[in-house]
């Protein structure tokens, strides 16, 4: 039984040649540089410049409350709780799989007896007879000559780590959302606040042009133009508190929990982030590094892997049963010397015919390779067009933002002007109230300026892979079991 181990021992050894294509990257469907022209600027960070990938969410998000809110998500979001559920799903299937890849040993014990009745005994008694049994035991291992066990582990492991891949992707989608909806809640208290101070503003003018109504000194003109100024703010008022509750409760849905409300903001913008810009780096070098490309590629692998398993079919299968153990017709002398005992049951399974199942197995495997390359270049495709987006954006912004304060800044000079002449009686209340809507509507704008200003920076952050950095102990434990 110990030569018959070895010999088994040595076939296993000679096991393992795979017939799986071997795996070449698709060319990236993508120029080699970003887009140029007048809505982009020059990368003002340097070619030099730690790349976004390398760069942790708390250490790019400066805001201490904004920094607890993530953390809240990130323990409490149910999205990223099934991504983390699937990821553990799928090691499992991998162990299963890589288990088939080692012979599988059991043991087993037994008794049985055995009565010869008195008629059908030689010497005319009846008997009893007992069989007492010790075994250990390989059952049906299969000698993966053809590499076709190797090739399910490897597409197993490849899922996993896709899997994985994905999970890393969600979380940068859910930082970055998280981080959006906050900046909107931020957004939107200003403009409340700004609503509510344009309605005080207002509500003033029209009591002066009720007393002066009153009095006689104008005519109803003035005073209806002011109610209706006063009107439109208190809608927007109404519009905005709405609003600002809205905001909560789609951050309260992202975070998964209540937000305490310490932690939520205090209208106004500050240095959410501790970045003033972040650098694009290299296409090639980006696109690389995001996860959802590297979750694309794992699962091109995995196809890529079970193709050999498909061709490992046209060829012979060879499996193993094994067992040896000991036997007695009493059990004192159950592991005496001479009751040892052993089996060996070598099988060969070749295909000859099968109506063609093997061969359209390996065709079904060959076109899912091409939809998972046409797949990956689309995830190329996609991040790239995500991150000329974001410059597209970071190209113009900073001017857009200069031309809105300048635009407030002269409106509020205008509306004072305005405001201070009708006071005096030098002019009808229109000329006020044109300006006092053109000063409120810049207002508004200039809020809007500063919010695409900061969730540019966070969709940049986002886009080119930021927000994440390798968990060696995954993916080293899944590698070494290589």
């Amino acid at each position: 039984m110990k030569k018959t181990l070895i010999s088994m021992a040595a076939l296993a050894l000679l096991a393992g040649c795979s017939l799986a294509p071997t795996y070449e990257r698709p060319a990236t469907p993508t120029p080699a540089s970003w887009p140029t022209g007048p809505s982009y600027k020059a990368d003002a960070a340097g070619a030099n410049a730690q790349p976004v990938a390398d760069i942790a969410w708390r250490d790019f998000f400066a805001d201490a409350r904004l920094r607890q809110v993530i953390e809240l998500a990130l323990a409490n979001n149910r999205d990223l709780r099934v991504s983390i559920l699937n990821i553990e799903k799928a090691r499992a299937t991998y162990g299963i799989e890589r288990a088939a890849l080692i012979p599988s040993l059991s043991a087993s014990g037994g008794q049985s007896a055995t009565r010869v009745p008195n008629n059908q005994s030689p010497n005319g008694e009846g008997s009893i007879t007992r069989q007492y049994t010790a075994n250990l035991g390989i059952s049906a291992y299969e000698l993966d000559f053809f590499g076709r066990v190797r090739s399910l582990s490897d597409s197993a492991l490849e899922q996993y780590l896709s899997t994985e891949e994905a999970r890393r992707a969600q979380q940068i989608s859910l930082v970055a959302e998280v981080a959006s909806s906050y900046l909107n809640l931020v957004a939107d208290q200003q403009r409340l606040a700004v609503a509510q101070q344009t309605l005080q503003s207002q509500q003033s003018s029209y009591e002066l042009a009720k007393r002066r109504f009153d009095a006689g000194a104008t005519s109803g003109l003035d005073k209806y133009d002011a109610q209706t100024s006063v009107e439109l703010a208190r809608s927007d008022v109404a519009t905005y508190t709405s609003q600002v509750a809205l905001d909560q409760n789609a951050l309260t849905l992202l975070v998964g929990s209540s937000v305490p409300a310490e932690l939520l903001p205090q209208a106004e913008f500050g240095a959410v982030t501790a970045l003033a810009d972040v650098p694009a780096g290299l296409p090639s070098e980006v696109l690389q590094r995001r996860p959802d490309v590297l979750a694309a590629e794992r699962t091109l692998r995995a196809a890529n892997a079970n193709i050999g398993a498909a061709r490992a079919a046209f060829f012979p299968r060879i499996s193993l049963t094994a067992t040896a153990g000991s036997l007695s017709n009493n059990l004192s002398g159950l592991f005496k010397g001479g009751s040892g005992t052993w089996s060996f049951l070598p099988q060969i399974s070749l295909p000859i015919f099968d109506g063609g199942v093997n061969r359209a197995n390996l065709d079904i495997a060959k076109v899912n390779r091409e939809i998972s390359v046409a797949q990956y270049e689309k995830a190329i495709q996609v991040a790239f067009r995500e991150v000329s987006d974001a410059l597209a954006q970071r190209g113009t912004i900073d001017e857009r933002l200069q031309s809105q304060v300048a635009l407030v800044e002269a409106s509020g000079k205008s509306y004072t002007i305005q405001e201070a002449r009708y006071k005096q009686g030098a002019e009808t209340y229109l000329n006020a109230l044109i300006s006092q809507r053109a000063l409120y509507s810049a207002q508004q704008s200039l809020i809007t300026a500063r919010l695409s200003k900061s969730t540019n920076l966070v969709t940049l952050y986002k886009v080119l892979g930021g927000g994440w950095q390798p968990e060696q102990t995954a993916v080293a434990t899944a590698g070494g079991a290589q």
